[in-house]
């Protein structure tokens, strides 16, 4: 008998930006040792038993959208490949751009390169499944129960299997709070068609993967520079951003840019235990009036900005019971065609994924040497940029459809955010 799963808010969402990018969410850690492929294929296995959603095909039938549970293989999942380090970073980015359609078996794929008596562990997962947080906690389950394994622990494969509704983000809140939050039916981000100065979309395009690390001798300045301008390093990296990119694309400077930075909704959540691999990530529209006359002044306005939506208790939830209605009153086809007519969040966006904890993701003891993690790969005009820290080096990627010219472009950027990170620390 055919087993379906509930389409969720998200996975609806995620699904209905099928138009604005691929969806894909990305991660690469590399190792000094070769992967033990028997334990990995053994706990892969074993997880994507504990979440079918990860081995479902969503079918959107125009009314009712779902998912349904598939029979799969190791060999639908995970991929071995031995290679030469000239072509190893080739391999790697071929692997990490692809995108897994919503109706395939599965929705992840990982593949193991091994190079030189290391490994290369690379995942691609489809957004509608899990965000960024939750594949960062998808990593770490995985390491850990894979160094469990090859331990000889007998121990149950840990990875938790509880409900991936939206709706666990007002379960701690009380009566009142849960009463208001339910009510927040207008979506506060406005539309801002500042655009990053990409080409015109052409059908030759490709998707590509462009990023940049900062030295692990840079982070604690960052760190100590923000706390005496009372900044968090996440503020510092957005103004960066704002002041680059008014440099980059030469918006006139008295004019006010936005850029939307990724929430973790989590932070309304109190024990997480109830829930399953999910989407908890919304948006809010970090905005400055101009340009300052330098970035410490870019600065100023970033953490006003920012701090308005901190001081909001809802913070992220605006607009989620407008969304919840629009879905389950209407056919699903008419619903996407209202939230479209709806979705004014700005064409430039940020997504601070957070640090990967090399302890949490060693595996034999082997502690990863380098990694990052990525959003999806956005269609023109929308540019994302994502944030991973790894040992105290900060990785800036942007995951593009472009061309050669594009990836000049973003090169350009990432000197603009050293530059101006640099002046922010000096």
């Amino acid at each position: 008998m055919e087993r379906r799963l509930n389409a969720e808010l998200w996975d609806k969402m995620h699904y209905l930006f099928r138009d604005f990018n691929d969806r894909m969410v990305h991660v690469e850690l590399r190792y000094d040792f070769e992967i033990d492929i028997e334990a990995l294929k053994t706990v892969l296995l074993c997880f994507f038993e504990k979440a079918p959603v990860l081995h479902a095909s969503f079918t959107d039938n125009h009314v009712r959208p779902y998912w349904t549970v598939n029979d799969y293989t190791i060999d639908d999942i995970l991929t071995v490949e031995t290679v030469n380090a000239e072509e190893l970073d080739n391999k790697t980015n071929e692997f990490l751009t692809q995108c897994i359609p919503p109706e395939a078996k599965v929705q992840m794929k990982a593949a193991v390169f091994n190079c030189g008596g290391g490994s290369v562990l690379c995942i691609v997962e489809n957004h509608m499944c899990m965000d960024g947080g939750d594949f960062k906690y998808f990593l770490n389950a995985l390491c850990k129960n894979y160094n469990n394994y090859i331990s000889g622990i007998a121990s149950p494969i840990d990875l938790k299997t509880g409900t991936r509704s939206y709706e666990s983000v007002y379960e701690d809140f009380s009566p009142a709070e849960k009463h208001m939050a339910k009510n927040l039916f207008r979506n506060i981000n406005a539309k801002d068609d500042h655009a990053f100065p990409l080409t015109p979309d052409n059908i030759r395009d490709r998707s590509f993967i462009a990023r940049r690390t900062l030295p692990a001798e840079m982070f604690d300045p960052i760190k100590a520079a923000g706390k005496a301008h009372g900044a968090t390093i996440n503020d510092m990296l957005t103004a960066a951003y704002f002041h680059s990119v008014y440099e980059l694309a030469g918006f006139d400077k008295n004019e006010s840019v936005s850029i939307s930075c990724a929430i973790d909704l989590r932070r309304h959540i109190k024990d997480s235990s109830d829930t399953g691999v999910t989407n908890h990530t919304a948006w809010m529209q970090c905005r400055v009036p101009r340009c300052g006359k330098d970035v410490f002044e870019t600065l100023q306005f970033t953490i006003e900005s920012v701090n308005q939506f901190k001081s909001d208790r809802f913070i992220g939830l605006h607009g989620l019971p407008l969304l919840s209605l629009g879905y389950k009153i209407l056919p699903h086809a008419a619903s996407e065609e209202i939230v479209k007519i709806g979705y004014s969040n700005p064409l430039m966006a940020m997504s601070n994924i957070g640090v990967l904890d090399v302890k949490k993701l060693s595996l034999a003891g082997h502690e990863p040497v380098d990694g990052f993690m990525s959003g999806a790969v956005k269609y023109k005009p929308y540019a994302l940029l994502s944030v991973t820290t790894l040992r105290k080096e900060i990785t800036f990627s942007m995951c593009l459809r472009g061309n050669a010219e594009d990836q000049k472009t973003v090169e350009r950027f990432f000197d603009l955010l050293e530059k101006n990170i640099n002046e922010l620390i000096r």
